[in-house]
């Protein structure tokens, strides 16, 4: 989620402004910020505990099998 955050505001305001000063900035970066912070949504989990770490487990064995070539 942070790096969604990250790319939005990138996307939305950073590439698209012209800056002058680092007040400037700041006060764009604010802006953003309010404005995002209008309209929250909580993040909400979809992926179970267990298949999180059944991936996980997955991921290892498989480094494992790598590690050991």
């Amino acid at each position: 989620m942070v790096e969604r955050f990250f790319r939005d505001l990138t996307q939305q305001r950073l590439r698209r402004g012209v800056f002058h000063s680092v007040p400037e900035l700041e006060s764009a970066l604010e802006s953003h910020i309010q404005a995002h912070n209008q309209n929250p949504k909580p993040f909400i989990r979809t992926a179970k505990a267990t298949d999180i770490l059944e991936k996980v487990k997955r991921a290892k064995a498989a480094l494992n099998k790598i590690a050991s070539v």
